[in-house]
């Protein structure tokens, strides 16, 4: 029998932008009755052929037992404690719990005021008493401060969207979701000022009144500027750079200076380490853009091949504004699509598609249908209808069924490859419109950045990278989902990104591998974790330092290994300036008040040095 256990599980939680999240502890009880002794019994039989003399009747005060008897109750004891195991160990979790089951009899009490801050794709997560949101500069400021002095950790962190939780840490978080004005625009330099906790969707739909827009967005728009300048983040284009590179200004707050602004023309070597700084400076506070006139965009997406796509790369990276491919594994199909400015003499090209989205969509559907058959699953009552699916809804559902069955996850590829066929054609909208892109659901992504000759003489080694990867795919049999994404952009010249390079000619490619992770299981997402762990294994052991190719800062991954996290620091320290970096980090932030554990494993500093 068990005693009476209390338990308390700390419900999970994304980053919310208007109010400091509180988060509230269920509390499970577990009773049974307390145990009782069981007398002394015995045990011995009798070995012999013979007759057994009758047998002598127990004194009344006793309690007639026999082995028979002795084996039920133990059987009943052991049954019930199995049971209230089984119990414990599948009571049902609330749907946004990710992290694993609790041990039995160790659990203690959670405290009201412990928040658990979890990234968007629910693969990193912390419990903090610390999370700040400040609303004004001054009070900013004084949070710094004080923290600095009391040695108190505030590590920023924005939106919470990178996949690998760059801005998470247990110490504590400084958030800036609260700052969010815009703050000046010049509309004839094409210029504006905001705070830096202002989201790409907020901060564009402000400006779009004065005709202006930023130059290039990633594909989605959720992003706080401060952390889409930091991670170093980009868009697509070989002409245009990463999303840094548009930063003209910033004031950052630093424990160790103070609030400082830097620029082009002030402080230019600090400027250029910290535009792309990983938060570790000081907690970017008001951050100067370079925008673009506001233009209507022509989307272009047709199916092509690999073969087809060498005999017209050159073009298609100079010819077109925007360009990415996104290739299915398991198939030849590459899939296009270039983004223009319209034409102000022949207007946006007259098209009639061949197929509606419905019937674009009905080969993905038939396949759903058809696994929940083969699989003998039934559509979850709260489910949508399948006909009011998206694309993406869709392809998770499927995922799920059997998301590690490279069979299952070839039918669905193939089946997306269709549905990509069916929908060629073109659309006409705004940058900030058409420049998204849908990426499905939580998911892990590795995405690396690698050089690609010039736009007058591309290498063609971003496409031999990419035949390599689709070879590893086959040969392997990874349950590879689609799509790999291929995406293009000119260097920068901020010193820690990933495309940092002396030459403006010089164009990057950035290629991103992906598992997504369609179901709240903890099992089944600890299986697809490790097997996409695998993936990014095999393609980093094989094509990183023959491609020269280093990780997106959001979405990198520390390893635990020292021998393989030691490698990593080598490869870091080979390709960016860690010795300034961490000199600055000394000057800027002598307490380290601003870092967590990823960036000092991957720039350690000695303590005696600091």
């Amino acid at each position: 029998m068990l005693r009476s256990l209390r338990i308390k599980r700390s419900l999970q939680s994304s980053v919310i932008h208007r109010k400091n999240p509180h988060f509230n502890n269920t509390l499970e009880t577990l009773s049974s009755s307390p145990t009782t002794k069981t007398p002394l019994i015995n045990l011995i039989r009798q070995f012999s052929s013979s007759s057994p003399p009758p047998p002598t009747p127990p004194p009344l005060s006793a309690t007639p037992s026999t082995s028979s008897e002795l084996r039920k109750y133990l059987g009943y004891s052991a049954l019930l404690l199995s049971c209230a195991v089984a119990t414990y160990y599948s009571f049902p979790f609330p749907e946004n719990a990710k992290h694993k089951k609790a041990q039995l009899f160790r659990y203690a009490p959670l405290p009201d005021d412990l928040h658990t801050v979890v990234n968007w794709s629910g693969t990193h997560e912390v419990q903090t008493r610390v999370f700040l949101q400040p609303e004004s500069l001054e009070e900013l400021e004084k949070i710094v401060k004080d923290a600095d002095e009391k040695k108190q950790k505030i590590r920023p962190v924005g939106s919470g969207l990178s996949p690998n939780g760059i801005g998470l840490a247990r110490g504590g978080m400084v958030n800036l979701a609260l700052m969010d004005k815009v703050l000046e625009v010049d509309k004839e330099k094409k210029t504006v000022r905001v705070q830096a906790g202002i989201r790409v969707q907020q901060l564009v739909d402000v400006i779009k009144d004065h005709g202006i827009t930023l130059q290039n967005f990633a594909s989605i728009r959720e992003q706080q500027i401060g952390g889409i300048v930091q991670v170093g983040a980009h868009g697509t284009g070989a002409k245009l750079p990463p999303i840094d590179e548009q930063v003209i200004s910033m004031k950052l707050v630093t424990p160790g200076k103070g609030t400082i602004e830097i620029s082009k023309d002030k402080n230019p070597e600090l400027f250029y380490l910290a535009r792309c700084g990983l938060g570790a400076f000081g907690v970017v506070a008001e951050v100067t853009l370079q925008c673009v006139e506001r233009q209507e965009l022509v989307e272009h997406t047709f199916v092509s091949n690999l073969t087809e796509i060498k005999k017209k790369h050159k073009k298609l990276l100079n010819d077109n504004k925007h360009v990415k491919y996104l290739y299915i594994p398991y198939t030849d199909t590459v899939v296009v699509v270039t983004c223009n400015p319209v034409s102000k003499w022949k207007g946006p090209p007259k098209f009639k598609p061949k197929y509606s989205l419905d019937e674009a969509l009905q080969p993905v559907r038939d396949l759903y249908k058809e696994s929940l058959q083969k699989y003998k699953r039934q559509p979850n009552e709260n489910d949508s209808k399948v006909s009011d699916l998206t694309f993406t809804e869709l392809r998770d559902k499927l995922l799920s069924i059997d998301p590690l069955n490279k069979d299952h996850v070839k039918k669905i590829n193939e089946a997306e490859s269709e549905f990509w066929k069916r929908s060629e054609g073109f659309r006409v909208g705004w940058s900030d419109e058409i420049l998204g892109f849908d990426c499905g659901g939580q998911q892990w992504v590795s995405e690396t950045c690698f050089p690609a000759g010039t736009l007058s003489k591309p290498n063609m080694k971003d496409l031999k990278f990419i035949e390599e990867v689709m070879e590893l795919i086959e040969k392997e049999e990874i349950p590879a989902p689609s799509p790999i994404e291929q995406r293009w952009s000119a260097s920068s010249k901020s010193l820690m990104s990933p495309a940092s390079s002396e030459s403006n000619d010089d164009i990057f490619s950035w290629v991103g591998i992906i598992m997504y992770l369609p179901t709240s299981d903890a099992r089944q997402r600890k299986q697809i974790t490790e097997e996409f762990f695998h993936y990014r294994h095999l393609t980093q052991t094989r094509f990183w330092n023959q491609y020269s190719a280093f990780e997106h800062w959001a979405k990198i991954e520390v390893p635990k290994d020292k021998n393989e996290l030691a490698a990593l620091q080598e490869r870091l320290r080979a390709r960016f300036p860690v010795d300034a970096f961490n000199k600055a980090r000394k000057e800027l932030d002598p307490n380290r008040i601003l870092s967590n554990a990823m960036v000092e494993k991957m720039f350690p500093i000695e303590d005696n040095a600091t």
